[in-house]
């Protein structure tokens, strides 16, 4: 049975000591009214990299404070923690189990920054709590999930802002109208780039789960199998257990911004075909990657490697710079094709230019990387109680294209036809197994949410 409202509650009476004592409002809270002083009591949820990178980014603020902090990984919670302390001038609180912050009366949004395949429950079960959500990319680990995940926070009036920044680019803002003045002609080709070298991560043996971390919880509503570091932090995006390959961990930033520029609904048809070629490993997802989504009138095409050491992401220092990246060796661009010209964008602040049928520039925009704006949108919309820029059904979209492009890929690279209704696969079993996952008990994302 899957964790609601109530059941959370009975949890916390269970487990009152892993709080030292403390006494936990056991209320759902609504919206409350912010004044113009009221700062946003923030639970923070995963202390790895990325939480780590918000937890600090966040503590700067003057109109939020992270209250709490939570890591099924207890040992990486103390470094964030003291981070937040010296930056705000107050700690937040510690708790390993981040259900106990979401039956925490004056939290009043959370952030995840977990593997994928906890971001749809734990949105589910914020949403269900009353509190808003940030949510890193991608939205979730499978289709079904994600669509549950749009179910509840439609359901219980909840800003659900997903970790898309480029969705609060002013530059990519000014790409998408551009195309939709018409200057580019008719587009019918888009290619996605997300090329790049990575480590190998090689192969390593079970072991025993490490003092500190309580592993079930880590493993959630995904299968629990030995405990494995090559499953573990930052190695987990190579496993279909938990994430889906880089086409989903760095990819989904560039398909986004390209579905984005397209404005087009869902695709008839996808294929993707690649492999493990370059990296004899543990990985189970390809380091090589081709997929192919068709639309009535144009093709959208992603090509991933890992390991083209020429392809590189651009500098940070220079995305904030009034440079453009070296188009040729750009590993993270979109090419869109139209019949009055071409347009070459970045993500995160790479900016775009656009040229002509002569081959020479004939317009240009550059960016800055809007991690700022768009966590400054989050926090503008739990006040005001508008939709995001990085709502969640737009990023439930973009990242369906990612996922049936790996189902494609996991059924032998053959072409499946979409039921955009169903959001599912017409006459593919084998494919439609993928949509969804059984979940583990009590880690259960519920039929009706």
């Amino acid at each position: 049975m899957a964790i609601g409202p109530m059941s959370r509650r009975q949890f916390l009476k269970t487990t009152g000591a892993a709080l030292g004592g403390a006494a936990v409002p056991l209320i759902l809270p609504t919206s409350r009214a912010f004044g113009a002083n009221d700062r946003v009591v923030i639970g923070l949820m995963g202390c790895g990299g990325r939480g780590d990178f918000l937890a600090e980014f966040l503590a700067s603020r003057t109109d939020c404070r992270i209250a709490y902090v939570s890591d099924a990984d207890s040992r990486r919670m103390g470094p964030v923690a003291d981070k937040v302390a010296r930056i705000s001038g107050t700690a937040p609180r510690q708790l390993q189990d981040f259900r106990h912050i979401l039956d925490i009366g004056h939290v009043d949004a959370l952030i995840s920054a977990t593997p994928d395949h906890w971001h749809a429950l734990a949105t589910i079960w914020a949403c269900q709590a009353g509190k808003d959500v940030y949510v890193e990319k991608p939205a979730s680990h499978n289709i079904w999930e994600g669509r549950k995940m749009v179910e509840a926070a439609r359901k219980y009036r909840r800003v659900v802002q997903v970790g898309a920044q480029n969705r609060s680019a002013p530059e990519v803002m000014a790409g998408v109208e551009y195309l939709r003045s018409g200057k580019l002609g008719s587009v019918h080709f888009v290619r996605v780039l997300n090329m790049k070298q990575r480590d190998p991560i090689g192969k390593k043996a079970d072991e025993p789960v490490p003092s500190g971390v309580n592993y079930d919880l880590w493993c959630g509503p995904a299968p629990m199998k030995p405990f494995n570091p090559n499953r573990f932090h930052y190695s987990w995006h190579w496993f279909w257990d938990f994430s889906g390959g880089d086409i989903i961990n760095d990819g989904v930033h560039q398909i986004d911004i390209a579905r984005w520029l397209i404005d087009k609904p869902y695709p008839r048809a996808v294929s993707c075909t690649g492999g493990k070629y370059a990296y004899d490993d543990d990985q189970e997802t390809p380091d090589t990657q081709v997929a192919h989504w068709e639309y009535d009138d144009m093709t959208l095409s992603f090509n991933l490697t890992l390991w083209t050491p020429y392809m590189q992401k651009t500098a940070w220092e220079v995305r904030d710079l009034d440079q453009f990246p070296d188009w040729r060796f750009c590993a993270t661009r979109i090419e869109v094709y139209g019949t009055k010209g071409m347009m070459m964008m970045g993500r995160h602040g790479e900016g775009w230019q656009v040229y002509g049928i002569d081959g020479k520039v004939v317009d240009s925009h550059f960016g800055r990387h809007p991690h700022g704006p768009h966590l400054e949108n989050f926090f503008a919309c739990i006040r005001d109680r508008k939709t995001p820029s990085g709502d969640i059904e737009e990023l439930h979209r973009s990242t369906f294209l990612c996922q049936t492009a790996n189902i494609a890929y996991r059924v032998g690279g053959r072409r499946l036809e979409i039921d955009p209704e169903g959001e599912c696969f017409i006459g593919a079993d084998d494919a439609n197994v993928l949509v969804k996952r059984r979940g583990r008990a009590p880690y259960q994302v519920p039929e009706r949410v």
